[in-house]
C-alpha cells in the first residue's frame, strides 16, 4: 500500500515528465558531476522541493556551504526524506519519501558546525527551488 501523498509512476511516465538527466539521477540513482549543479552556490530564501513530484524537501535555512561540489543541507523537512543503506554498507542513500526519487547521500560526523552534524549531499538536478513569498505590505 502506498504512503499518503505518495507518487507512483512507471518508467515511461517518469520519462515523460523528467529530462534525461533528471531521469538518470532520480530514477536510476545517478550522480551529477561536482560543481556543475544549479544550486551549489545558490543562496536564496525559500524551499527546495523534489523536481519529480514537487514535495518540499529542504528549507533554505538548513543549506550550508560544505565545499563538496553539491548542495549541502544539515536537515530535511520532517517526513520528506527516507534513508537507506547502500548495498555495500558504506553510505546512506537519501530519497524523496513521496516518489522515491534519488536525491544523494547523507554523511554524519564530519565535524561541520551544524545542529545535526549531518551533511545531506544532494544532486541539484533532483531539486526545484521555490522562492519565499515576500512579506505583504
Amino acid at each position: 500500500m502506498a504512503a499518503p501523498g505518495s507518487v507512483q509512476k512507471g518508467d515511461e511516465e517518469w520519462r515523460a515528465v523528467l529530462s534525461p538527466e533528471q531521469f538518470r539521477i532520480l530514477r536510476q540513482k545517478g550522480t551529477e558531476y561536482p560543481g556543475t549543479g544549479e544550486y551549489v552556490d545558490f543562496n536564496k530564501e525559500g524551499i527546495y522541493g523534489c523536481v519529480g513530484c514537487k514535495t518540499p524537501l529542504y528549507k533554505s535555512t538548513t543549506k550550508f556551504n560544505a565545499g563538496c561540489g553539491w548542495p549541502a543541507f544539515f536537515d530535511g523537512i520532517p517526513g520528506a526524506i527516507t534513508r537507506t543503506m547502500d548495498p555495500d554498507g558504506t553510505r546512506t542513500e537519501i530519497n524523496c519519501a513521496a516518489c522515491g526519487g534519488h536525491l544523494g547521500h547523507v554523511f554524519k560526523g564530519e565535524g561541520f558546525d551544524t545542529p545535526t552534524d549531518e551533511r545531506h549531499c544532494v544532486n541539484s538536478v533532483s531539486l526545484k527551488f521555490t522562492p519565499a513569498k515576500p512579506p505583504s505590505l
